[in-house]
């Protein structure tokens, strides 16, 4: 017997590279980008005992099983939006003055355009969020629709699943989506009373019977949503748990930030749900389509949905149409900051154009290794010029940014590469005189919270650490 382990370990082993010789052809036809193909190819081919199984998980960059379902669900979902711009006479477009170059590009990739008439508020941090969320869901009058990444069976979690349990007993609808990855740890008896009031809930997954790789953990649904009879959407950072509403032991306090939006711009939102929605149910639930004027309008609002299905990358895009449209100042927050070349460059063109480029980064972190990933672009921002600043005051989560005086951001997608390509993320833009000076007050704010990088950042470092943030780096198309 003991003269047959070197056969059998032989088969296995030519085996084994033969299955990672199939995977880099696979790597190689399907990976968006040649840096990703590159290594993904030569990681397979030489060592494919460690490889195979990482790209089994991680490798996929498409999502095909949500590409088909919203070729199945999109006509008819379009249609009714088609329907409710046509009954108001394409009213709900918001105008711009002549010669306005910056929107169209990002009104194309969000597949619909800017809309005007709509009411805007800030919401900072978690308990003017969810104060201003469960309002709005005990005064809903025909349906709830709730998305998030994150629900955790905690103290705020049970209060948000008591109000829309309460929402369904007086004969609300309410549809109520979470992410299988984010909420893995949600047990079943969270559902039990929601499905005891009729409340209908999905677990979205980016595994596909039948299609693609088995163990797919890559493609992850980021967004957080809440929509109530289509007259009101909150969209940002925050997920449902007790983190969020600074009741963690390491991280508080916990700095995020939401917007609450009424008026046409709601239906956009509505949008990203049902597709979400549709891709898991096959269903797609009777909706309001008719866009609710805001009691004080006025915000121009587009409604961005980005995701592994669309045949750009749509996130990454944005970013960069964003950074190469400001001309005086450029401030972006995110929790993660591990960007790709496209990112980096267009920064870098920004401060050659005179522009005030910010990041504001978190100096307590969650995830050691992308922290360790985001060092290593020390290099790449502070020798251009670009400032990097650290928020000193509990863990900043926020994803956030500035244009100039009339342009920001508000919403879920982080600046990394998996927020870029893998996940499905959600961001409205405000092109808003007013709105953008609130951004600035409150982003003013955190800046004074915040202490700023030097270059003797990295040399202080000692070798060990370099090493490793080098090494972090190396794993930045999955972070």
């Amino acid at each position: 017997m003991s003269q047959l382990l070197p056969l059998v370990f032989g088969v296995l082993a030519a085996a084994l590279h033969g299955l990672g010789a199939l995977a880099a052809l696979d790597a190689i036809f399907h990976s968006r980008t040649s840096q990703g193909a590159i290594a993904w190819s030569l990681s397979l081919v030489i060592f494919p005992y460690l490889a195979l199984p990482l790209y089994l998980v991680f490798g996929g960059r498409k999502f095909y099983g949500y590409v088909e379902a919203r070729r199945r669900g999109n006509q008819q979902i379009q249609h009714i939006f088609s329907l409710a711009r046509e009954s108001h006479g394409g009213g709900i477009r918001a105008e711009f003055p002549p010669g306005e170059e910056r929107f169209p590009a990002l009104e194309r990739l969000a597949r619909i355009p800017f809309s005007g008439g709509n009411s805007t508020r800030l919401l900072v941090n978690g308990e003017a969020t969810f104060q201003a969320v469960f309002e709005a869901l005990d005064s809903a009058r025909d349906y709830i629709l709730a998305q998030f990444y994150i629900v955790r069976n905690d103290e705020l979690g049970r209060r948000f699943r008591e109000h829309l349990v309460r929402a369904a007993r007086r004969g609300v609808r309410v549809y109520f989506l979470y992410d299988t990855i984010g909420s893995y740890h949600l047990p079943r008896s969270y559902l039990e009373p929601m499905h005891a009031a009729g409340i209908l809930t999905a677990g979205f997954t980016g595994r596909v019977k039948g299609r693609g790789k088995p163990f797919q953990v890559n493609f992850r649904n980021h967004r957080k949503i809440v929509v109530v009879d289509g007259e009101a959407a909150f969209v940002g950072g925050h997920n449902v748990g007790d983190e969020y509403v600074n009741r963690h032991p390491k991280l508080s306090p916990w700095r995020d930030t939401h917007v609450e939006v009424r008026g046409p711009a709601v239906l956009g939102v509505q949008l990203a749900f049902l597709e979400d929605w549709f891709w898991m149910t096959h269903q797609a639930p009777p909706l309001c389509w008719t866009p609710r004027p805001a009691e004080r309008p006025g915000n121009r609002v587009l409604v961005l949905p980005s995701g592994p299905a669309d045949d750009l990358d749509t996130c990454g895009l944005m970013f960069t149409q964003v950074i190469h449209s400001a001309r005086k100042r450029l401030w972006l927050v995110s929790p993660y900051f591990v960007p790709d070349e496209k990112v980096i460059g267009a920064l870098q063109l920004a401060v050659l154009r005179g522009v005030d480029v910010r990041i504001m980064l978190p100096e307590r972190t969650d995830q050691t290794l992308v922290h360790l990933a985001a060092f290593t672009y020390l290099e790449e921002t502070l020798p251009f010029g670009i400032r990097v600043f650290k928020y000193k005051e509990g863990f900043l989560h926020q994803k956030v940014f500035l244009v100039d005086d009339d342009l920001a951001g508000v919403g879920t997608a982080n600046l990394d590469n998996r927020s870029f390509r893998l996940n499905f993320e959600i961001t409205l833009l405000f092109a808003d005189p007013d709105f953008a000076r609130r951004v600035e007050e409150m982003l003013a704010e955190d800046f004074s919270r915040c202490r700023e990088l030097d270059m003797g950042e990295i040399d202080r470092k000692p070798g060990w650490f370099q090493v490793s943030a080098k090494l972090a780096r190396l794993c930045s198309p999955v972070l």
